[in-house]
């Protein structure tokens, strides 16, 4: 007997035209809010200040590192219908795959970590409210908004939120003046300015984000186009291939935007950035009221967005321990995002430093990467798992490489601390 999908999606022909596209577009975008995060503001505000443009290329490194992490990400949800935490659980051996997941779990609590702690700083910036009351309130909306919404409808509000941090960076940008050459240098050219390695870890750390892998390949496989021929399935890689570049291309300009303007606005100042609330503050006699209240409106959505699309990794890493999809409505899921975001809540409340518990968040963040990375990897490279979709050799060649510069990357930083 068919399915309920198999029937759904019956005599379903995809056309590669523009109206066709915009059907799939969401997944990207509901992975990039992930790296727009606040984590990414207190990495970007501290590479700016403290270096100028000359960490730019850090943003657009990572950022071609990502492409191509999340097409394979998805690439694995669509040719099998299982998300990473399942495909892992069905088929690594017992030690491997509950290190892999319960790391990737800390990894997700650390990125709830910075989401609801940027959100409560940014409450604070406007409203004056305490940072716990602030991150109370982030955490009851992000489970709110979880547990009364589907995939579809949160897409529509993440990119609401990403469009709306976007705009305000853009706002931010028009007030500066850009020394366009300089920034096209920092962009492609590579920089390691003194006692600069762990900016340049948190930055790869914010744009590169475990958990974003697990949730992109949840999200596509919940649409199940396995269960679908093998033309539907090619096109569905295609329309999503798209999907994931446009998305990371906004996320590359946000962050770069937020470097530039750390740049311009305080390191020409010699003023180095150590706390969201010292930037709020300190935009204001230099670019005006509106310039700050739009900075702490950005990093409130970016908050809230982020703090549900963290919840949602949380929910279908521990769900797939246990073989089981994302369902809101199973007790699994359930466990996971709350163990998710009421563990980095709890956290919060013995951070003393707010801005350096940022920082240090997204270097977790990069020392977990290689582990989700090279699981990643040996599943879509394995025939067993993938059949005619595994990797080519020249995909397996590319992620090796990503791999490897994320592992070097580890590597040098713990180095620096020696």
């Amino acid at each position: 007997m068919k399915t309920f999908l198999q029937k759904l999606f019956k005599g379903h022909k995809p056309k590669l035209g523009a109206l066709e596209i915009l059907k799939y577009i969401g997944p990207g975008f509901l992975v990039t809010v992930g790296f727009i995060d606040p984590g990414n503001w207190a990495s970007n505000m501290a590479a700016g200040s403290q270096f100028g443009y000359k960490l730019l290329w850090m943003v657009t490194l990572s950022t071609i590192m990502l492409i191509f992490l999340q097409h394979n990400a998805a690439h694995l949800g669509i040719a099998t219908g299982l998300c990473l935490s399942e495909a892992i659980s069905k088929y690594f051996p017992k030690f491997p795959r509950y290190f892999v997941l319960i790391t990737a779990m800390l990894a997700s609590i650390s990125t709830a970590l910075a989401e609801i702690l940027g959100a409560a700083i940014g409450l604070n910036m406007l409203f004056n409210l305490p940072l716990n009351i602030g991150a109370l309130i982030t955490t009851f909306v992000a489970i709110l908004m979880l547990i009364s919404n589907n995939y579809r409808k949160i897409e529509k509000y993440i990119i609401g939120f990403v469009s709306i941090i976007g705009l305000s960076f853009l706002f931010e940008l028009s007030l500066v003046k850009i020394n366009w050459k300089s920034a096209i240098e920092g962009w492609i050219i590579p920089s390691f300015p003194q006692s600069s390695i762990p900016i340049i870890m948190s930055v790869l750390g914010a744009v590169v984000m475990p958990h974003n892998l697990f949730l992109h390949s949840e999200i596509i496989q919940s649409r199940q186009w396995n269960l679908e021929d093998e033309n539907t399935i090619k096109k569905q890689l295609k329309y999503e291939y798209l999907d994931t570049i446009g998305a990371m291309l906004v996320g590359w300009a946000i962050n770069s935007s937020m470097i530039l303007i750390a740049a311009e606005t305080f390191y020409k100042n010699g003023i180095i950035i150590t706390e969201l609330p010292q930037a709020y503050v300190t935009l204001k006699p230099i670019l005006g009221h509106l310039a700050s209240y739009v900075f702490a409106i950005a990093l409130i959505f970016s908050g809230f967005s982020s703090s549900i699309t963290a919840g949602m990794a949380g929910g279908t890493t521990w769900a797939g321990m246990f073989n089981e999809p994302f369902d809101i409505k199973d007790n699994h899921t359930r466990i996971g995002i709350t163990i998710t975001l009421l563990g980095a809540l709890i956290v919060i409340f013995f951070v003393s430093n707010p801005f350096q518990g940022l920082i240090w968040s997204q270097i977790m963040l990069s020392i977990q990467l290689p582990l989700t990375v090279f699981s990643l990897i040996r599943l879509t490279s394995w025939e067993k798992v993938m059949g005619k979709f595994k990797n080519s050799r020249l995909d397996n060649i590319i992620l090796l490489i990503i791999g490897i510069i994320v592992t070097i990357l580890n590597i040098t930083l713990f180095l620096s601390f020696l």
